[in-house]
């Protein structure tokens, strides 16, 4: 292969689906200049992947980017919890859970929440974003080979429009190329995990009458448990727009083709429990449960992302979401790396820190699926049997007791049994209501382009003073914030998940009105101090070198 490449690029990203998509809204944001390249014409066609939660919309929100998806998703807006019912027709059934966020409560942990957008919806908005931030997006462009060397990736890619092809040298290749990733392969990347779990054929159908049998139960999902006719019933708009997966048994030896338009109609209708139901199948497409993760999430130069990393039963609509996050907390490792403020060691950190978050879950994700005996699934012996029980402390209080974190834990549970925000590091930082110059935000507003120093504007420590010392000869990128003069407190906003009030931000993060906390880009707490230090440039300067791999 030559080395002197047509196009010259610092990432060159495969795959331009929902986590291909973030990834060069995330670079963008950072300033990262990068090619993207999707063997599709264009994004996704088909209603999926809804699910998007509360630390994805925090990343969203980061990214400016919040608005948009929530109108995209305006239709949805009413839909909550899951209803599992033998027929639609009549009142039996029960709701798994009625309400995603009942008695409003995540208001103390998050500045927003879950949203119900689908893949079909949400991804125009990425694309948009990103090329609004100088993306260059290229769709029907597959990437057909590449190679690494100790300097940089080069990639062929052909343009299936025209067949002509190209080459791309990049430093970092990122592969966001799905569950049968190409690239994963041709690295020799293994998998483990039970593997397949179940299949279904998604249909797409309109359907005028069957508002009338939901009536106003808005639902994310309605499992229909007729045992002629299971399958799980998703609204689209809520009037005439309907998805219906039906299982699909290929270890039975029942081939796609068995799936005729006639069959798939008495289906739906049998499952509804309307036997008259006017049924007209618009699009099908065909797909696999499993829980696999990759044995590494890289090699040399390549970076395995979403779906090629991870694969996760869709109960709990984990994982897009997870894959979202791999995104994020990838892309600004690149930038720090790329920009020359940190090490090339710390690329090595995110395979520590996210390949544990995906493996506990995707067993999270399979063991909700037995809890609500999803259509379709009947678990292998040991399958789906790990820990269950409530979703916020696997959405938001997952952590990474080894990366690039100081004083981390190393023997703590990725995923812990509670939901727990209280500045250890490794976790991600507590949510505090905050005041500048007037204008509301929330300390998560705060973490995207730098790392970010949280001090006390009472304290004689010397934190804040050592901070702007090392930012400014340094030249790094490093935000220091003295809570009561440069933020202050919202004293009308709840404290986000302490029991104290709002003014008391110290306790909220772990710490003392002379200690100080240092968060990452991605909203993780770096390190933290609980009181004052003899040197405190000395002892930041120590931490900064250890986190960013720069000896």
């Amino acid at each position: 292969m030559r080395q002197e490449a047509d196009h010259r690029v610092p990432v060159l990203i495969v795959g331009g689906s929902l986590v291909g998509l973030s990834t060069s809204l995330f670079l963008g944001r950072l300033g990262v200049p990068h090619l993207l390249v999707e063997r599709h014409a264009g994004t996704s066609i088909h209603p999926r992947g809804r699910g998007n939660n509360v630390r994805t919309m925090e990343l969203f929100r980061a990214a400016g980017v919040e608005p948009d998806i929530k109108t995209a998703a305006a239709l949805l807006a009413d839909n909550h919890g899951i209803l599992q019912t033998p027929a639609l027709v009549g009142d039996a059934g029960e709701w798994l859970f009625k309400e995603i966020d009942p008695g409003g409560g995540l208001a103390r942990f998050s500045p927003t929440g879950w949203c119900l957008c689908s893949q079909n919806d949400l991804e125009p908005v990425l694309l948009q974003a990103a090329r609004r931030l100088g993306g260059d997006l290229r769709y029907s462009h597959e990437m057909e080979s590449f190679e690494q060397d100790g300097e940089a990736v080069t990639a062929v890619v052909r343009d299936r429009a025209t067949d002509e092809r190209y080459t791309v040298r990049a430093d970092y290749l990122v592969a966001a190329d799905g569950p049968r990733s190409p690239v994963r392969e041709r690295l020799g990347i293994g998998r483990s995990g039970p593997g397949d779990l179940f299949a279904n054929v998604s249909v797409t159908f309109r359907s005028k009458l069957l508002a009338d049998v939901v009536g106003d139960r808005r639902f994310i999902c309605c499992y229909l448990t007729h045992p002629d006719a299971d399958g799980a019933l998703l609204p689209v708009d809520n009037k005439e727009h309907w998805v219906f997966h039906a299982p699909w048994h290929p270890e039975r030896g029942e081939s796609l083709e068995e799936f005729t338009e006639d069959r798939l109609q008495r289906h739906i209708r049998r499952a509804v429990g309307a036997p008259d139901l006017d049924v007209e199948i618009t699009g099908r497409a065909s797909w696999r449960a499993a829980e696999r993760v990759a044995d590494r999430y890289s090699s040399g130069r390549v970076f395995l992302a979403g779906d090629s990393a991870h694969e996760m039963s869709p109960t709990g609509a984990f994982g897009s979401n997870t894959g979202i996050q791999d995104a994020h907390n990838l892309a600004w490792k690149l930038a720090a790396v790329l920009g020359g403020w940190a090490g090339p060691g710390l690329l090595e950190t995110y395979g520590a820190e996210r390949r544990p978050v995906a493996a506990a879950t995707s067993a999270r994700a399979s063991a909700r699926s037995v809890e609500h005996s999803h259509p379709g699934f009947a678990p292998a012996p040991g399958v789906g049997g790990g820990k269950r029980g409530g979703i916020l402390n696997v959405v938001l209080g997952y952590r990474y007791p080894r990366g690039a974190v100081v004083g981390a834990a190393p023997d703590q549970e990725v995923v812990p049994e509670g939901l727990r925000l209280t500045g250890e590091p490794g976790s991600r930082a507590p949510h505090l209501w905050l005041r500048r110059d007037g204008e509301r935000l929330s300390s998560l507003d705060l973490y995207e382009r730098s790392l970010v120093l949280l001090s006390d504007a009472g304290s004689a420590a010397g934190w804040h003073a050592a901070a702007r010392r090392i930012a400014e000869s340094d030249g790094l990128p490093l935000e220091s914030y003295r809570i009561g003069a440069d933020l202050v407190p919202d004293p009308a906003a709840p404290a986000g998940g302490a029991e104290d009030t709002a003014a008391d931000w110290a306790r909220l993060h772990g710490t003392t009105a002379d200690g100080a906390v240092l968060v990452r880009p991605d909203g993780f707490v770096a390190w933290r101090s609980t009181g004052a230090a003899p040197d405190p440039e000395g002892a930041l300067r120590d931490v900064l070198t250890t986190l960013l791999r720069t000896t």
